[in-house]
C-alpha cells in the first residue's frame, strides 16, 4: 500500500520539476478544460504555472456574439478530471 502511494504521489504532475514536465502538466489541463466548453466561440485559456499540491487551475475565456464569459476549470491533477464553473460574474 506505501509503495502504491508513493509512486502515485511522485508519479503525479505536482512533483514535476524539469520545463518538459510543466508544459506537458499545462497542455493537459488546457485539453481537459477545452473540452468542457460547450459554447461556440473562441476560448482562451490561461493556465496557473503549477496550480495547488492536489489541482491545476485555469482561467477559461469565452469571446462570442453576445459577449465575453470567464469561467474557472479545475484540474485534480490525480485523476485528471477537470470541471469548469459557472460564468463569473460581470464587472
Amino acid at each position: 500500500m506505501r509503495l502504491a502511494l508513493a509512486f502515485a504521489l511522485f508519479a503525479s504532475p505536482a512533483f514535476a520539476d524539469s520545463p518538459d514536465a510543466w508544459e506537458e502538466f499545462a497542455q493537459n489541463i488546457t485539453r481537459a478544460c477545452l473540452a468542457l466548453v460547450q459554447d461556440p466561440g473562441l476560448s482562451t485559456i490561461e493556465v496557473s504555472p503549477h496550480g495547488s499540491q492536489s489541482y491545476g487551475a485555469a482561467l477559461v475565456t469565452l469571446t462570442a456574439d453576445y459577449g465575453t464569459d470567464r469561467m474557472i476549470c479545475i484540474y485534480e491533477k490525480l485523476s485528471g478530471v477537470a470541471e469548469l464553473t459557472t460564468p463569473l460574474p460581470q464587472e
